[in-house]
């Protein structure tokens, strides 16, 4: 592509963008850019506005969210500026959207409520139309499908009132989608099927293939695969047939994973098809995603060498992408560096320049130059400091980084490789047939027990690493702590037991804390379980939940055990944090009071320790109470 089209508009320029956007990501960036010069030149505001908007877009389908969520809001601003509802109520969409994406629910439903607002002030019952749509997504996506399926419902009775449209469409996607993940497989066919006969034709057919690969997860969810398969088989072809690469990504991954039970190489080399489409189109967000299974079924199948090359480019990728904005930041502080040591240098040139005419001056008038020339240097000197300052920090965030990957290697190489060398070499005694059966039955006992421990390492290993790519998700509610406490005390009770440790409880009953229940239930279970493991046979362990100052609970773990040197007590939250044996000589990683903390501080409460070597440990963390 040599230039752009003569002659043409900013319509014009939008219709081509969107036409590229999918398949032809590069071509797309070429048209916006050229329309933005058209709409730059012109004085085009809602022009300008409408490029902003396509190019937002762009970068959030190669998975750029926060640079897709700059060019919204600069977008928002202008049709502010210009009192244009209809592009106030769009941008609010995609920024609502954007945070949907990014796990921020409460983000996203400020921006659609605010497009809800503008529509109904404006009585555009298309914006309306949308806004239940994306409100109803909202609560999709915390799992909340009643309320998901209330706001569809809504959209659907003013669509009835609106002439046919991708929309529609859209909101028979999510219906089905709904259904099917609450379980009435026969209402989600419905409206599968019923999208699907309105949107085979070309210009819809984005839509029908999403539509289509969503019956297929409905009869691969309710056991029959094979008519999931062919559905998902056509999909692939219809998308290839349109070139659309964001959902020919979609069915390789749908096929992958409805292949995956009977026949995993199958469902591997479609796995690698959509990596490679991924990295073709220099899709972060696919290549991430597509790498992650790779990973996991590799690790399903035994092949653990191929499943840690995969999650090691996952890693990468997500690192050089994830440090993008950190070093065009580093790169704006060094261009700003240098154009101050430039004004330094032409203010000294200045300066030697008028030098002569100086001398001839009086004296005040020399005393005059000399502080101002003070002044001059002492700004830039401040001002220059600061700079090294911010480098100096950058510098700092890139050396903890590294301290990450290093324990992450660490765990891997170390917490992972020698149980597994430990188990193979069991199994090959047993192999052998050199055992007797009461020995054999040793040895099986003692491989459960290695592997039930390689387990749980790698499960707290996966589930930190998700942390550090996607932060921490946090879903909010009431949650009674004597509940969560009982159920885990039933897990790790067998724990207990073989040590004879009693655990005591005093557990205030219908106490309330408002926080993530998934992230109690791990500091609960991670912290007693620490207990279990630090304490001697015999011992004993008292849990208690108590109220704290105005509007908070304290929850305690008391134990008799080992207790903690204070050389350790400053770092045992953090990822420098060397792991030590239990009193039988139990393993551990330290991720979980790593990853404790980031729960208790997501849910803004606070955790700390006290121990006293040979004396034993109280944890304590403090959330919110209801």
């Amino acid at each position: 592509m040599s230039s752009a089209v003569p002659g043409l508009d900013i319509a014009a320029y939008e219709k081509l963008v969107t036409r590229y956007r999918y398949d032809k990501p590069d071509s797309a960036l070429f048209y916006v850019r050229e329309g933005m010069k058209l709409a730059k030149k012109n004085n085009d505001e809602e022009g300008i506005a409408r490029m902003l908007n396509q190019m937002g877009m762009i970068d959030d389908n190669t998975g750029n969210a926060e640079s897709s969520r700059q060019r919204y809001l600069e977008a928002l601003e202008i049709y502010k500026r210009l009192n244009n509802p209809k592009g106030i109520i769009k941008e609010n969409i995609r920024l609502g959207v954007v945070e949907n994406r990014k796990g921020n629910s409460a983000a996203a439903l400020t921006y659609f409520l605010q497009a809800l607002k503008v529509s109904e002030k404006s009585n555009d019952k298309s914006g309306i139309m949308e806004s239940y749509v994306t409100l109803g997504e909202v609560h999709a996506f915390r799992h909340n499908y009643d309320r998901a399926i209330s706001f569809y419902q809504k959209a659907e009775a003013i669509g009835n009132q609106l002439p046919f449209s991708s929309l529609k469409l859209n909101n028979y996607l999510n219906f089905g989608t709904a259904y099917r993940e609450m379980g009435d497989y026969p209402k989600a066919i419905f409206y599968f099927e019923k999208g699907i006969a309105q949107s085979d034709y070309p210009e819809m057919m984005g839509l029908n293939i999403s539509l289509t690969n969503g019956l297929a997860q409905v009869y691969a969810k309710s056991g029959a695969t094979s008519k999931a398969i062919e559905l998902q088989k056509g999909a692939l072809q219809k998308s290839r047939n349109i070139h659309n690469t964001i959902r020919e990504f979609q069915s390789l991954m749908a096929l992958a994973e409805s292949y995956e039970p009977t026949d995993p190489k199958l469902s591997l080399r479609y796995l690698h098809q959509a990596l490679n489409l991924g990295q073709n189109k220099k899709a972060n967000k696919q290549i991430l995603e597509a790498l992650a299974h790779i990973a996991a079924l590799n690790e399903k199948t035994g092949d653990f060498k191929a499943a840690y090359e995969a999650k090691t480019k996952q890693y990468s990728i997500a690192d050089s992408f994830y440090f993008k904005d950190i070093s065009a930041k580093i790169s704006n502080l060094q261009a700003q560096y240098e154009l101050t040591k430039s004004q330094a240098r032409v203010e000294q040139l200045k300066f030697q320049n008028n030098e002569q005419e100086l001398e001839k001056r009086a004296l005040s008038w020399m005393i005059f130059g000399s502080i101002t020339l003070l002044l001059i240097l002492g700004a830039y000197f401040f001002k220059i400091r600061n700079l090294n300052r911010l480098m100096n920090k950058v510098n700092a965030d890139l050396v903890q980084s590294n301290t990450v990957k290093d324990k992450l290697f660490s765990i891997l190489g170390h917490d992972l490789r020698g149980p597994l060398n430990s188990i193979l070499n069991l199994l090959g005694l047993v192999n052998r047939g050199w055992l007797d059966e009461q020995e054999k039955a040793a040895m099986l006992n003692k491989l459960e027990t290695q592997c039930n421990a390689s387990l749980d390492t790698l499960n707290l290993l996966l589930r930190w690493g998700q942390m550090q790519l996607k932060g921490v998700m946090i879903n909010q509610t009431d949650i009674l702590p004597a509940k969560v406490i009982n159920r885990n005390l039933s897990l790790l009770g067998e724990a207990a037991a073989q040590k004879s440790i009693t655990i005591e409880q005093e557990t205030v009953p219908d106490i309330v804390v408002f926080c993530d229940g998934d992230h109690l239930d791990f500091l609960i279970r991670n912290i007693l379980s620490n207990a279990i493991k630090f304490t001697p046979e015999g011992g004993k362990i008292n849990i208690s939940v108590k109220p704290y100052q105005d509007d908070q609970v304290i929850f305690e773990v008391r134990d008799t055990g080992v207790g903690i040197e204070p050389s350790r007590l400053e770092s045992i939250f953090s990822v420098n944090n060397v792991s030590t044996s239990g009193t039988n000589n139990e393993k551990g990683t330290s991720l979980g009071l790593v990853i404790s903390k980031e729960f208790v501080t997501a849910n803004e409460g606070r955790i700390w320790v006290e121990s006293k070597a040979g004396e034993g440990s109280s944890f304590f963390f403090v959330l919110k109470r209801k």
